[in-house]
């Protein structure tokens, strides 16, 4: 996709779209919440992404993942978790015997936040005001789905779940319980592995990734 079209598709969702800061949706399901969500305006990164990318999945939905924030190719399709990290962990879900069909994906912040190198766009990370500004959607998003167990995939999406800086490196493998009794399940963002470039290094972190999904799969059948 051209830049020049992403440009005039997002000048003409400004035109057309109202502004809304989210305290006034008052969505009854996870459908309706997204076509609210497509016209946020609480924090300023709706100005340069694409679309809003909002979370998918069914609504009975006991297992919750969140990551940090759509990447380039989320930003374009307009859905969680379709970019590598994606494959990756649809691939590492599968090994744990978790459907992911049967799973809530989403991102604690829903656009997407780069910087422009070239004709590139550099993912850059969420800071703690988008963060806060976005838990609003993400809260919606848990009390529509109720899941059992929610899972942090990395320390933004902890940040999310919890309104707060976890060490998430040192408490992987751990749960954490939020005030609402919701469990939050900590580790890494599938984005780590693919960055690592040793091949025995990024073998070991993805076999330990797919332990924390087999830990997962342990706590939704306990």
């Amino acid at each position: 996709m051209s830049s020049l079209h992403n440009e005039t598709a997002r000048e003409a969702r400004r035109v057309q779209q109202p502004l809304m800061t989210g305290d006034e949706a008052d969505a009854r399901s996870i459908a309706g919440l997204a076509q609210q969500a497509a016209h946020c305006r609480r924090c300023p990164l709706w100005k340069d992404a694409t679309q809003t990318v909002f979370g998918e999945g069914p609504e009975n939905a006991q297992l919750f993942f969140v990551g940090e924030q759509p990447g380039d190719r989320e930003d374009l399709a307009g859905k969680p978790f379709v970019g590598p990290a994606g494959r990756l962990l649809d691939e590492i879900l599968l090994e744990a015997e978790i459907d992911r069909r049967k799973t809530y994906v989403t991102n604690a912040v829903k656009h997407f936040k780069f910087e422009p190198r070239g004709k590139r766009r550099i993912h850059s990370k969420p800071n703690t005001g988008e963060v806060s500004a976005c838990r609003w959607w993400l809260d919606k998003e848990l009390a529509l789905t109720k899941p059992k167990i929610a899972v942090a995939l990395g320390a933004t999406a902890a940040q999310g779940l919890l309104g707060k800086a976890v060490p998430v490196l040192k408490m992987r493998g751990q749960t954490v319980k939020r005030e609402d009794s919701l469990e939050v399940f900590l580790t890494v963002h599938p984005s780590y592995l693919l960055r690592i470039r040793q091949p025995a290094d990024a073998a070991a972190e993805r076999h330990r990734f797919l332990d924390d999904m087999r830990k997962v799969k342990a706590l939704m059948t306990s």
